[in-house]
């Protein structure tokens, strides 16, 4: 939660409620966000008790994998009035962020890397914070009404305060669809003092449809509206920070930064149009790069290159470990083992053991062989070694 600066000397704005919300909208639109809705702040007790119990299913079914920073603030996330009491109004506010074409393409190239569509432009987190701040400053400056900025970094659940706005509502997937955007924004919170006019919330428009489901690579979905993280590619290459599972690497595919099967396969897709913003706009060197020339970054090449990405954030060895494993997927030994022989002598021994296995699928008898003399130091790595000698 962002702090504001002290009030304004200046009288506020005299405004009713049905005013100030309408000059909230206006201000956000104007900011440059897509969409702006406005939800109660307070939970019915039914609701709460709702949202406890599938928090504590999801916890105790471990589906949160290495994200502890779930179960910590767990009663938090239930319910935004527990963040701050006085709350009454939650502003959700949307980005577009739609591709241009079927971000899925470049899982047919399989010696170039698939960057999830949210990752190629700017850090988003860093576009949503700037503008939630101003509109949280006209909304202080002008009418000096208490408020809290949420800049993801609070317990807040997001999908459920924007389905209870009316922006969409949780598919299948467990992402928010919007009958205006498919299945491609970003979302944000101000929580507001004051009580204001709200709109009507979604109801569920996915009716049979199993599309996302199905398109999963992992099967991280044990049933509709349910995700177990620990399978989810997007979690995998992003969030979880040793070596991936050996039954996901080859479903990992050339996916060396998220995964945006289940979200491009949504038939809500035909209403999404692309993003005009120019801070998503995507880089050049994040539009299908070679596996080859990704394997050369050393730390400082990676911050440089990924500058103010949401790749950045990862790391350049938790990169580098998902390079490796895509080009053990790429299917192209001539093109692809120079590479993973560079990253058999990476400082990283996360990087080294996912090399390992790449050299596996590359060249089986070569790394069957080396494993029988190989000098490495680390638990991990020898481990790897001795897989590849067994098979």
């Amino acid at each position: 939660m962002a702090k504001l600066p002290p009030r304004p000397k200046r009288p506020p704005k005299q405004a009713t409620p049905r005013e100030l919300r309408d000059a909230i909208a206006a201000k956000a639109l104007e900011l440059g966000f897509d969409a702006v809705a406005f939800a109660p702040a307070q939970l019915s007790p039914e609701a709460r008790q709702q949202r406890r119990e599938r928090m504590a299913a999801f916890l105790e079914r471990g589906f949160q994998g290495d994200m502890g920073w779930l179960a910590d603030r767990a009663e938090q996330r239930i319910d935004p009035s527990t963040l701050w009491p006085e709350a009454r109004t939650v502003v959700s506010v949307a980005l577009n962020y739609g591709p241009a074409t079927d971000p899925r393409d470049v899982l047919r190239q399989s010696e170039r890397a698939a960057v999830s569509v949210y990752a190629q432009g700017r850090d988003y987190h860093d576009v949503m914070k700037s503008r939630l701040k101003q509109l949280g400053r006209f909304i202080w400056d002008t009418y000096h009404e208490s408020l809290k900025v949420f800049v993801d970094t609070a317990p807040l659940m997001e999908k459920p305060a924007a389905q209870r706005a009316g922006h969409g509502w949780q598919g299948k997937h467990t992402n928010l669809v919007s009958r205006r955007f498919g299945s491609w924004l970003f979302l944000g919170e101000l929580l507001l003092s004051i009580e204001l006019p709200a709109d009507d919330a979604e109801t569920d428009h996915c009716g049979q449809c199993r599309a996302c489901l199905d398109s999963c690579p992992t099967d991280a979905f044990p049933a509709p509206y349910q995700l177990d993280a620990r399978r989810c590619i997007s979690y995998l290459t992003i969030e979880h920070p040793g070596p991936i599972d050996r039954e996901f690497r080859t479903a990992l595919g050339n996916r060396i930064y998220g995964c945006d099967d289940c979200l491009a396969a949504c038939p809500w897709n035909k209403f999404a149009r692309q993003s005009h913003e120019a801070a998503f706009v995507p880089r050049a060197e994040l539009q299908a790069p070679l596996l080859t020339d990704l394997a050369e970054l050393d730390d400082t090449t990676f911050r440089t290159r990924f500058s103010g990405t949401a790749v950045k954030r990862i790391g350049r060895n938790r990169f580098l470990r998902n390079v490796a494993y895509a080009l053990g997927n790429s299917g192209t030994p001539a093109q692809s083992l120079p590479a993973v022989e560079r990253l058999l002598l990476d400082d990283s021994a996360l990087v080294r053991g996912a090399a390992v296995w790449a050299l596996s699928q590359l060249a089986p008898d070569e790394a069957a062989r080396r494993g029988q003399s190989v000098d490495e130091p680390d638990p991990d790595v020898r481990a790897e070694w001795a897989e590849a000698i067994r098979t």
